[in-house]
């Protein structure tokens, strides 16, 4: 007898951008029937003006807290869900998969785990402000609007740049960022590890943004060949799209697309 089509759909946000984020694709997705569940990493529960006005949570948040209460997340709901991510939620979304969590998964301008040493230029420039400084480890750093439209939407008008920029930027962890580039010449698995042999991992989908600056196409390109495993791992690209995809004109289209690629694989 075949498995009962999942029914609920996990969204994974990304750094300086809390929950909010997804607004337009939680309701999107409940219009057409499914639950949809959009967690907060743990101490991002408050709207973004409290965490822009104490940005303590961020610094004090680390990978393995966010994956633990992703992973409890899921593991209390009745069917295992489709699990989307965008940006660090995206490399998220890989390690929840590659623990045995979620049916299908899909990575939208993902950040890359641990072995993609892809750093294309415009990269470095996105993510200049925190790595500039090692201090910055310790520390909780926003982008000034300038660099948000750099880094997110530089394929948006101006205008529509800062009301996004108003709306959903947070600072980020400096600590996390760093601890992923350090993630490739220290000893051992890291944070951002996961098993490319994989077999039992559930089918995975790569959205990649052909404009994107902060994780641009080469990044989700060799991200998705470091997979070795038999199972389901494919690209698409999108051409004219941002960093924020998830709010850039046109992206019912793609949520709708990612949506049925990820119940026709789901396994």
């Amino acid at each position: 007898m075949a498995s009962p089509q999942p029914d609920t759909i996990v969204l994974v946000h990304g750094f300086w951008v809390t929950p909010r984020s997804w607004e337009h694709w939680i309701a999107h997705y409940e219009n057409k029937g499914f639950r949809v569940l959009a967690p907060a990493y743990p101490g991002f529960e408050v709207e973004v003006e409290a965490l822009n006005a104490d940005p303590t949570p961020i610094v004090e948040v680390t990978v393995p807290q966010i994956i633990d209460h992703f992973k409890s997340v899921i593991s209390e709901l009745a069917t295992p869900p489709v699990i989307i991510g965008h940006s660090a939620g995206g490399a998220f979304t890989q390690i929840l998969l590659d623990q045995g969590l979620g049916v299908s998964g899909v990575a939208l301008n993902s950040a890359p785990t641990e072995g993609v040493r892809v750093v294309p230029l415009s990269q470095v420039k996105s993510t200049f402000p925190v790595l500039k400084s090692p201090a910055n480890r310790h520390k909780a750093v926003g982008l000034t609007f300038e660099q948000w439209q750099y880094a997110f939407t530089n394929t948006f008008s101006e205008e529509e740049g800062r009301a996004l920029y108003e709306r959903y930027h947070i600072p980020a962890s400096g600590g996390i960022l760093w601890g992923g580039v350090l993630a490739n010449f220290q000893p051992g698995h890291q944070d951002t590890w996961v098993d490319y042999h994989n077999d039992a991992r559930a089918p995975l989908l790569f959205v990649s943004g052909s404009e994107d600056h902060i994780m641009p196409p080469s990044v989700q390109r060799s991200n998705a060949k470091h997979y070795k495993s038999n199972t389901v791992t494919e690209v698409e690209e999108y051409e004219g799209y941002a960093h924020l995809l998830p709010a850039q004109k046109g992206w019912e289209q793609i949520a709708d697309h990612v949506l049925e690629w990820a119940l026709a694989h789901a396994r």
